[in-house]
């Protein structure tokens, strides 16, 4: 599940635009409990930059029943952090993406729970996604 197209569908209605707020992760939080309560493996693929919002993610999994493996994805290396932020590509028909001052400036809480930290100047996407299996793996 991918917040940014949840959040862009909610936008793209004639009732919501510009309204957004907590709705995309709100609806998010729904469609991963059901699934979850179905059997499915859930990804969630979010900023997640507040512990309220890492807590509402533990609470649908505790709801459901299942175990949860939390990521933070860091980049370490500031210089390409920037790099990365100005040379993303829009891939959401309708999305207007970040830019480095609003990356910058966005509510960010430290992370004071346990979780997989993944730096992603260190470690390749694919090498990432088994370190990820693996944490899940462990949990099972």
């Amino acid at each position: 599940m991918r917040i940014d197209t949840i959040e862009q569908a909610i936008l793209s209605s004639p009732r919501t635009q510009n309204e957004l707020g907590a709705l995309g992760y709100l609806v998010a939080y729904e469609i991963a409990r059901s699934n979850l309560c179905l059997g499915a493996t859930v990804i969630a693929d979010a900023v997640n930059p507040l512990t309220v919002i890492r807590e509402a993610w533990r609470e649908v999994a505790e709801s459901a029943n299942s175990d949860i493996v939390e990521v933070e994805v860091v980049c370490s290396d500031i210089t390409e952090h920037r790099r990365r932020v100005e040379s993303r590509k829009a891939d959401i028909p309708g999305h207007t993406l970040p830019t480095w001052d609003e990356v910058q400036r966005r509510e960010y809480e430290p992370w004071s729970s346990h979780r997989l930290v993944i730096d992603s100047t260190e470690v390749s996407a694919d090498d990432a996604a088994s370190r990820i299996f693996d944490n899940f793996e462990l949990k099972r």
